[in-house]
């Protein structure tokens, strides 16, 4: 089993739960080494001193914060453990949010929660299936390496989720980014708006990350292998001309038949389908009532992921 990176309470009222952090993600990206051209050889970062050119060891390096003029102030690292906010390692609950609310934009990195002993896994349980129940995430302050992390804390069918959040003066205003944002009173015509609804039901999908992969990376990995072999490398195509303002409707028009074609040749959705309801907004007790009255065998020892299935295959039958 993997180490926790992180190990200390969450708290939620006056009730405490010792659990630990678990990192959620791992980089499968295809790494390269810096060569010098014409060699084999490694090319490497090295911490230098700037005035000197002589290499400085990490055991002599310190922190320092700059006054101007090339004055610092040297901060020791058991001098910012002292200040350092939640030094105790408790994760607050400050309060609870709909979990819509916050933007995607905001989340960072994703850490799975875990209750560090078999005692406390009721109490872990509690906690993971109220908050699924009621959609809402608990926003808390953390402390961890150093750094301290806006939080929220969701749940998942089987495990609670911590999420690093960027604080608010870490997300850029869009206007100031991005020149060219339409304005809302644009002339968008109710048939373009209408055409360009019905491509989004005709594409509308299940989602399972499962059927993604990173392209990119294999099409890396046949690149070396090519090369290895002295074969030619074959680019990829350019992409597509941008649609024309004028086109646009005829574009969307014919994107939407071609959904719709394709739909009825694999059994998929055909034109005038109901909308297919959104089964992952119910808590696993509303699925579990659906599944009752629609007669779903073996639904008393299925996951709130298998109801939905379940009822998403019943559904796709009727």
């Amino acid at each position: 089993m993997a180490r926790p990176i992180w190990t200390g309470v969450l708290t939620f009222g006056l009730v405490t739960l010792p659990v630990g952090l678990y990192t959620a993600t791992e980089d499968h990206t295809v790494h390269f080494h810096q060569l010098q051209r014409g060699t084999s050889d490694r090319v490497r970062s090295k911490r230098g001193n700037e005035r000197t050119g002589k290499e400085v060891g990490t055991e002599r390096i310190v922190k320092g914060y700059e006054l101007g003029d090339g004055e610092y102030v040297v901060v020791e690292p058991e001098e910012l453990e002292e200040i350092s906010p939640g030094r105790s390692k408790v994760i607050d609950m400050a309060g609870f949010v709909d979990l819509r609310r916050i933007e995607p934009v905001y989340f960072d990195r994703t850490y799975y929660v875990g209750p560090r002993r078999a005692e406390y896994v009721k109490v872990y349980e509690l906690m993971r299936a109220a908050l699924e129940r009621s959609d809402k995430a608990g926003i808390a302050t953390l402390t961890m390496r150093g750094k301290e992390y806006l939080t929220a804390l969701r749940a998942q069918p089987e495990v609670l989720v911590l999420h690093t959040l960027h604080w608010a003066d870490e997300v850029r205003d869009p206007a100031a980014v991005v020149d060219l944002l339409p304005d809302r009173r644009g002339k968008v015509t109710a048939k373009e708006l209408r055409t360009a609804e019905q491509l989004i039901d005709a594409l509308t999908l299940d989602w399972d990350p499962g059927d993604y992969r990173d392209t990119y990376a294999e099409r890396v990995e046949r690149l070396v292998a090519a090369k290895r072999k002295g074969e030619e490398v074959v680019g990829e195509a350019e992409p597509p001309q941008a649609t024309n303002v004028v086109d646009l409707m005829d574009a969307l028009s014919r994107s939407v038949e071609e959904s719709r074609s394709r739909g009825r040749g694999k059994g998929g959705a055909r034109p005038g389908r109901k909308k297919r309801e959104d089964l992952t907004s119910l808590s696993k007790a509303e699925l579990y009532e659906r599944a009752s009255a629609a007669g779903v065998p073996g639904r008393s020892k299925m996951t709130r992921q298998q109801l939905i299935e379940a009822l998403s295959q019943q559904t796709a039958a009727a």
